[in-house]
């Protein structure tokens, strides 16, 4: 499995008269981690689902691997893209296995591959070989936020898109998956783009964190280096909220609190 490369070129979208996209050109390059942040409505959820057809730019262009992705049936490029978001979204009927084997299937695999590929797949997201057989009904939320990145990965992608996955899980649930999901990232060599309105989040987990605001891109760099070039005081204040919540933690902790 390899990962590659997004590029966004002039992307606009609008709904009525407001602009949602106001022309966003950047580069992911292959291999990278993307985190998206900005404040509701800055335009991150419009901009990832470009990428997979779910929302069609109203000008501009998306490219993967230099393909625009305009190009060809769109669930043939879905297919080609993992995508893991908040909700879940996993078919209740269906077993745990058939729930992860759904695009192979789709796909024409074996039923001896999808099989295979489904206990390769649990022991990458950390679940027993038993839950194969549990109804969704049975799990936790994070053990359907596993079976959902499961899910994703299940026809081997390069591009991995993330709409606010551990948005509803409780904080230790949402770091243990988040470091995993990351682990997850470097060892199938996998391009990710991944949406959060957590700043702590984006810093700990990705490479490279691009903050939109009012559909444009505000700011754009590796975390450590942000706090040096951005002068916008809203921007700043964005990224530097983790470094606040840190220096008041240390204080309410030493205090005994």
């Amino acid at each position: 499995m390899a990962g590659a490369a997004i590029e966004f070129v002039g992307v606009e979208k609008r709904y009525g008269g407001r602009s949602a996209l106001a022309g966003v050109s950047l580069v992911v390059p292959a291999g990278q981690f993307v985190a998206l942040v900005g404040p509701s409505g800055s335009g991150k959820t419009t901009l990832l689902k470009t990428v997979n057809r779910l929302i069609t730019p109203d000008a501009g262009r998306v490219s993967l691997d230099g393909r625009d992705v305009a190009e060809g049936p769109a669930p043939a490029l879905r297919r080609r893209i993992g995508y893991v978001f908040q909700e879940v979204g996993l078919f209740p009927h269906l077993s745990v296995a058939e729930n992860i084997g759904i695009t192979p299937r789709l796909l024409d695999w074996s039923a001896e591959r999808t099989s295979a590929r489904v206990a390769e797949l649990l022991d990458l997201v950390a679940l027993p070989p038993a839950f194969a057989s549990r109804a969704p009904a049975e799990l936790s939320g994070g053990q359907r936020q596993r079976v959902g990145v499961a899910r994703a990965l299940a026809a081997e992608p390069g591009v991995l898109l993330m709409d606010e996955p551990f948005g509803a899980l409780d904080p230790i649930t949402r770091d243990s998956l988040g470091g995993d999901v990351r682990a997850l990232h470097d060892r199938l060599g996998l391009t990710t783009v991944m949406v959060t309105h957590d700043m702590a989040e984006a810093v700990l987990l990705a490479d490279r964190i691009v903050v939109l605001r009012d559909g444009v891109v505000a700011a754009d760099g590796a975390p450590a280096r942000l706090l040096e070039s951005v002068t916008d005081p809203e921007v700043r204040a964005l990224i530097e909220t983790p470094r606040r919540q840190a220096r008041r933690l240390a204080e309410r902790l030493g205090d005994g609190a």
